[in-house]
């Protein structure tokens, strides 16, 4: 707000020439781009729901779900218990769309094991809150930030979500091969069986709470909107829970997630607000504008690289302690005009800041999931944090790949070929695959000195 008038004072490409009061209350409370811009409206209509459909999905007995299921698939193979994080956290991330709330809710339960399976306490945290951030990028719901990204691309949902699933994909399968090859070097194996539950068992007696899931997808995919497929998937969820009298969400049941969905999306919501003034200010004196004319001076327009990189470094610091929607919000408004100018394809612009804004939540100074985790672990926070750096470095990786070559984003690329795509996921795959294998300094076997 201060920056409304005091910018007037400000020398260069970041000075303005001032503004009245009245003219920056008009724009601030009356203005599509203030307190009552596009974040708040999202906020009330689909984030609001979609928290509220995580809610009563984790009353439901879907969280436990996700645990057990997970256990069944990857619980026996080595570092188990991390893999386990990985799954669930990204399963329940990305429905919910706070990296902080995942790892505050299955943190509580996959830090511990993974403590007792023989991971070091940082790593163990790291690996938590690595795979809650990579949760708001994630296809099919991408933590409601889909929606948003719609809005302002005006494009439809499904487009937003096909190209989000390449990276998703990179982004896990470096976790999953990260804490894999943690576990073959420190001679970690997998839980016993007798700690494994019968997938049978589990599908049979809790698999019913994957219908509303299956609801809100296949309503989305058959054309209906985001609202309407969320408000009948809360209805579906209470339906699907009463199909077992263990899992029966009791009408007490039913006032708690209403509370607890309406208390997240209230906080979230409340972020957006206050969001509204810095998307307002960023408008009115025009230093998005400005900031992209301060770093276009400094590199050439036609070197996107280099601007992306300065644009990551930019989105991480907006980004840094604020929830994964609101932080793209505010990224979005000062970044993606810079990209555009640079000659990016508008999809893979804000895809580019979405993906850098997430992971700012495991940016050190202020990595709020990284700190959050390590408070579950007992970790130190700051080593933590640099953990979580190192096995979401692929994240930071990522969408360099795609910001001059949209052949990984399925649907962007108008000349790209299926065989194309496919191709250039094996290759990206590879180097993944390499990239954390020369981090943990293992593949096959122990790698040499020079990989250490």
């Amino acid at each position: 707000m201060a920056y409304n008038w005091f910018g007037a004072f400000l020398p260069g490409l970041l000075g303005h020439n001032g503004f009245t009061l009245k003219r920056v209350l008009i724009t601030q409370f009356w203005g599509t781009e203030g307190l009552l811009g596009t974040g708040i409206g999202v906020s009330a209509t689909y984030i609001f729901l979609f928290v509220l459909f995580g809610a009563f999905l984790k009353h439901s007995g879907f969280s436990k779900f996700i645990n057990d299921f997970s256990l069944t698939l990857v619980g026996r193979t080595s570092g188990g218990p991390a893999k386990v994080a990985v799954v669930a956290s990204a399963l329940l991330g990305m429905i919910n769309g706070s990296a902080i709330a995942n790892v505050a809710t299955t943190g509580t339960i996959t830090i511990p094991l993974m403590k007792r399976t023989g991971y070091k306490k940082e790593f163990a945290g790291a690996v938590e809150a690595v795979a809650s951030t990579g949760g708001q990028f994630c296809p099919p719901v991408m933590g409601a930030v889909a929606f948003v990204m719609s809005e302002f691309l005006n494009v439809s949902y499904t487009k937003v979500m096909l190209a989000a699933i390449v990276p998703a994909f990179l982004y896990y399968l470096g976790l999953l091969f990260s804490v894999h090859f943690e576990a073959k070097r420190l001679g970690l194996s997998g839980l016993s069986k007798e700690n494994i539950p019968d997938a049978m068992k589990v599908l049979k007696e809790q698999g019913h709470l994957v219908i509303p899931l299956f609801s809100l997808i296949g309503l989305m995919i058959y054309g209906y909107t985001p609202i309407y497929a969320a408000v009948l998937s809360i209805f579906a969820t209470i339906a699907a829970s009463w199909l077992r009298k263990e899992t029966r969400m009791t009408p007490a049941k039913i006032v708690a997630a209403t509370v607890e969905g309406a208390k997240s999306a209230v906080s979230v919501g409340v972020c957006c607000v206050i969001i509204g003034v810095i998307i307002g200010t960023v408008t009115l004196t025009s230093m998005g504008l400005n900031m992209g004319y301060l770093i276009l001076s400094v590199v050439n327009n036609d070197n996107l690289y280099f601007t992306g990189l300065l644009v990551m470094i930019m989105s991480t610091i907006l980004g840094m302690g604020v929830p994964g929607v609101a932080a793209y919000v505010i990224v979005q408004a000062v970044a993606v005009p810079v990209l555009i100018d640079a000659h990016a394809i508008p999809l893979t612009a804000h895809l580019f800041c979405l993906i850098y804004a997430c992971l700012s939540n495991i940016t050190p100074p202020v990595a709020m999931s990284a700190y959050v985790a390590a408070g579950i672990a007992g970790s130190d926070q700051t080593k933590t944090g640099l953990w979580a750096v190192r096995l979401g470095l692929i994240g930071f990786i990522i969408p360099f790949f795609f910001l001059d070559n949209p052949i990984l984003l399925i649907g962007v690329d108008p000349t790209a070929t299926t065989a194309g795509t496919l191709w250039a996921t094996f290759t990206a795959s590879l180097g993944t695959v390499s990239l954390v294998a020369g981090l943990e300094g293992w593949l096959l076997q122990k790698c040499n000195i020079l990989n250490e």
